[in-house]
C-alpha cells in the first residue's frame, strides 16, 4: 500500500484484550497471575475497558489496533473470539481481530478457521497463534494441514510466546523468558520445513522476534554443519532468505531489538506493536517503547512514522476500513 493512501495514524499490531469480568472474576484472575509469580495486586490491572483503550490510542497516534487474546480451552476461546468480533464490529474503524487459534488441535483449528471466516460480519485480518498451546509447539508436525489452509489464504498469522507459564526461576516469564519460548519455536518451524513450505504466510513474531535476530547469524554459521540433525536439509541459503522473509513487531523490546530485527529482515517488515491491554504494560512503558521506535529512525535517517505504518500493507481490508470513517 503506498504512503499516500495509509489512514491517518499507526497500525498497533499487537494488542490484547479480555472478556467483560465483574469484580469477583477479576480478584480471581489477580490471584492467577500472582501464583505464576506475576505481581499484580489490583483487580483493574486485569480488567479491559474498551473506552480507556481507544483515550489511549487517540493520544499516541494510533489509529486502529490488531486484538489478540489466546485463552486456555477451546469454548473459552471461541468465546473470546467471539467478543473481539464484537468490538471490531462496534468501531470497525478501530480495531481489527486477529483470531486466537487453538493449535492443539488441528482439526480444531481448522474448524475455527472456517467459522470466524464464514460467521462474523467482519471476517478476522489475521489469526493468533501461542509458541505452546496445550502442550503443543506451533512447530508440532501435525500442525501441516492449519499451515496448509492458512497459506492458501495468504493469512497475517501472528505467533505471541506462552506468556503465561510457570516460571523457571524468580521471575514472572514476561520479563526474559518468553523471548526464548519465541526463538525456540521459530527456529524450530525452521528446520521443520514449515517456512520452505508455506511461504505464503506472514508470520509475524512479537517483540522484535526475540532472540531470533541475535541468533540468525550463527544459525547460518552453524546450523547446516554436518554435526547438526537437518533431516529437512534446510540450507544456509534458506537459514538467511526464510528468517529475513519472517516480520516482528515492536512490542517492548524496540529500545535494543529493533536494529537487529531491522538487519535480519529489513525496516520494511518491522511493524508497530504496544504491547498494550495487558497488565505488563502501563501507559509510561508503552509510550517508551513508542518513543524508542521513532529514536530509532532518527537515528537510522528512516522517515519517522515509517514502522507505525509498516502494518498498513498487511491488512489492506483494515486500511480501507480505517479510510472509510
Amino acid at each position: 500500500m503506498a504512503q499516500s493512501q495509509n489512514p491517518p495514524g499507526w497500525l498497533d499490531i499487537h494488542a490484547h484484550f479480555q472478556l467483560p469480568q465483574t469484580l469477583e472474576e477479576a480478584e480471581n484472575s489477580v490471584k492467577l497471575f500472582n501464583a505464576v509469580k506475576f505481581m499484580v495486586t489490583k483487580p483493574q490491572a486485569v480488567m479491559w475497558d474498551v473506552n480507556d483503550i481507544l483515550r489511549y490510542n487517540d493520544s499516541a497516534n494510533i489509529r486502529m489496533q490488531m486484538l489478540s487474546y489466546l485463552p486456555p480451552g477451546l469454548e473459552n476461546l471461541k468465546r473470546t473470539n467471539d467478543y473481539g468480533a464484537s468490538i471490531v464490529a462496534k468501531y470497525p474503524h478501530r480495531f481489527g481481530l486477529l483470531a486466537a487459534l487453538p493449535t492443539n488441535s488441528p482439526e480444531a483449528c481448522l474448524e475455527e478457521i472456517h467459522r470466524v471466516t464464514t460467521d462474523f460480519t467482519i471476517p478476522p485480518d489475521g489469526f493468533a497463534t501461542s509458541t505452546t498451546y496445550d502442550g503443543v509447539p506451533l512447530s508440532d508436525p501435525k500442525l501441516e494441514p492449519v499451515w496448509r489452509e492458512l497459506n492458501a489464504r495468504k493469512a497475517v498469522v501472528h505467533i505471541h510466546p506462552a506468556a503465561t507459564a510457570p516460571p523457571s526461576g524468580s521471575l514472572p516469564v514476561p520479563v526474559v523468558e518468553v523471548a526464548f519460548f519465541t526463538t525456540s519455536t521459530v527456529v524450530e518451524m525452521l528446520y521443520q520445513g514449515v517456512f520452505r513450505k508455506f511461504p505464503d504466510i506472514k508470520f509475524v513474531l512479537g517483540h522484535c522476534g526475540a532472540a531470533v535476530p541475535v541468533l540468525y547469524g550463527r544459525l547460518q554459521l552453524l546450523g547446516t554443519q554436518d554435526w547438526v540433525p537437518n533431516p529437512n536439509r534446510i540450507t544456509r541459503d534458506e537459514i538467511k532468505s526464510q528468517l529475513g522473509s519472517l516480520y516482528v513487531d515492536t512490542a517492548a523490546t524496540a529500545k535494543t531489538g529493533l536494529a537487529p530485527a531491522a538487519k535480519m529482515c529489513g525496516v520494511e517488515n518491522c511493524i508497530y506493536g504496544a504491547d498494550c491491554g495487558v497488565p505488563c504494560s502501563t501507559e509510561n512503558t508503552m509510550e517508551e517503547n513508542r518513543m524508542d521506535v521513532t529514536a530509532f529512525e532518527k537515528e537510522q535517517g528512516i522517515p519517522i512514522n515509517t514502522i507505525g505504518n509498516n502494518g498498513w500493507k498487511l491488512f489492506p481490508d483494515a486500511a480501507r476500513r480505517a479510510l472509510a470513517d
